[in-house]
């Protein structure tokens, strides 16, 4: 790392919950400014009204010698990356193609392309045939998994049965279409602009269900070359489609890593990603032997960037920003591990009529006593909120813990404790 490559400074966008924390760790040998708005806090979100992706870019554009930046990153799914990636293509800065971003977040388009180049690893699809609330129409095979077009964090993303429920699932209030418009809408005027002959992304996609284990691999491209990181274990709560831990290490062999690391490869060299860090969610049917992506994230999935500094001394925060000035993470040092194992444990209600408690400061502090190497996320919410999760979600996610452990098995005597202390269930279905 050159000594000017530490002092230039860059501008994070939508910079929030893990990312905030990361970065403002990293802060002394990488000063960052902040630009963007919470999608989910008021009156932050007001932002969205009106929200143009371009105009956004242009003004940020038109600062960036006056406040110093060089470089841009962002994680955030929804508009964080698209817009990183505009501007440092406007700039000249090093950064992930726009179109290979578009091509990523847009699923159906995404599918498309995966279908062609690596057909043993794409489930069945197609898009649903009626626009948001209109009836939907007979001969649909079902059970069916839906989910929009154009989203983040497994909203509105379900299995359903019949034709019945998923009419109930696509009727939506008139604040609900607000906000999914508001949503798609920056994304799909950009779409338009980037890869005209696509689909629009104000539609839902519906495909095969499959149930069977999940998993994430991540990596980055540095001029071209595919590179793994690793890949973490989606663990659900039984019954359901919602996380309840992602494990790290992997269970899965090396030869199924390799055959999702190829894929990946196949597909991002397809798609044009040739620098930033990649994360895959797929499944893998160990009865079958089969491989299915499920999608394609262009940034990095942040909830597991502690559990690689955990377990590998692998800072991925400083790899994106390594990456943002042109600099190969392969030169950056890594600290040592401080465990065998880790994982970020997710705490959920399925029950939208029970009252959650948050713990209490002494709780907290007794948690924070017994295990200083936690990490804390508490989302308290008022009824309205949760109801709006259980109709988007399934669920209402109240907190998070990431912890480590020596091997799997201290990892969940640590995490009963730690749960027992904040007075939660332990994130275990046995």
């Amino acid at each position: 790392m050159t000594a000017r490559s530490v002092r230039d400074k860059t501008i994070v966008l939508f910079n929030y919950d893990w990312d905030e924390a990361e970065f403002a760790r990293l802060s002394g040998a990488w000063p960052h400014d902040s630009a963007g708005f919470d999608l989910f806090s008021f009156p932050s979100n007001v932002n969205l009204i009106g929200f143009d992706i371009e105009r956004f870019v242009r003004r940020l554009a038109r600062k960036a010698s006056r406040h110093g930046w060089r470089a841009v990153v962002s994680n955030h799914e929804q508009f964080g990356a698209l817009a990183a990636a505009m501007l440092a293509e406007k700039m000249g800065w090093p950064g992930t193609a726009v179109n290979a971003i578009l091509a990523c977040q847009h699923k159906i388009y995404a599918r498309e392309i995966l279908q062609r180049i690596c057909p043993e690893a794409t489930p069945r699809f197609d898009v649903l045939p009626a626009a948001y609330g209109e009836a939907i129409p007979s001969g649909l095979g079902y059970p069916l998994f839906v989910k929009p077009t154009k989203a983040a964090f497994s909203v509105l993303a379900r299995t359903v049965a019949n034709r019945e429920e998923l009419q109930a699932h696509t009727r939506f209030g008139w604040w609900e279409l607000w906000v999914i418009r508001h949503l798609v809408e920056p994304f799909e005027r950009v779409m338009k602009a980037h890869l005209p002959h696509a689909p629009t992304a104000h539609s839902m996609m519906i495909e095969e269900p499959i149930h069977t284990a999940q998993y994430n691999l991540d990596g980055y491209a540095f001029d071209g070359e595919i590179r793994p990181i690793g890949c973490v274990d989606s663990i659900m709560y039984p019954d359901t489609q919602a996380f309840m831990r992602f494990d790290y290490p992997s269970q899965l062999t090396p030869n199924i890593q390799a055959r999702a690391l190829d894929v990946a490869t196949r597909f991002l060299h397809e798609v044009g990603f040739t620098h930033g860090i990649f994360n895959m969610e797929f499944f893998y049917d160990e009865a079958t032997d089969r491989l299915s992506v499920i999608e394609f994230n262009p940034r990095m999935a942040s909830q597991f960037a502690d559990l690689y500094r955990r377990v590998d001394g692998i800072d991925l925060h400083e790899y994106a920003l390594a990456l943002a000035h042109g600099i190969d993470p392969k030169s950056l040092a890594s600290a040592p591990p401080t465990a065998g194992a880790a994982s970020s444990f997710v705490y959920r209600s399925f029950d939208e009529t029970a009252q959650i408690a948050m713990p209490s400061n002494s709780a907290k502090e007794a948690m924070r006593a017994a295990f200083p190497d936690a990490l804390l996320f508490e989302f308290p919410k008022d009824r309205k909120s949760i109801a709006r999760d259980f109709k988007w979600l399934g669920s209402y996610r109240y907190g998070i813990v990431h912890l480590g452990g020596v091997d799997a098995r201290d990892l969940r005597a640590r995490c009963e404790h730690a749960s027992f202390l904040l007075g939660w269930p332990a994130p275990y279905s046995s």
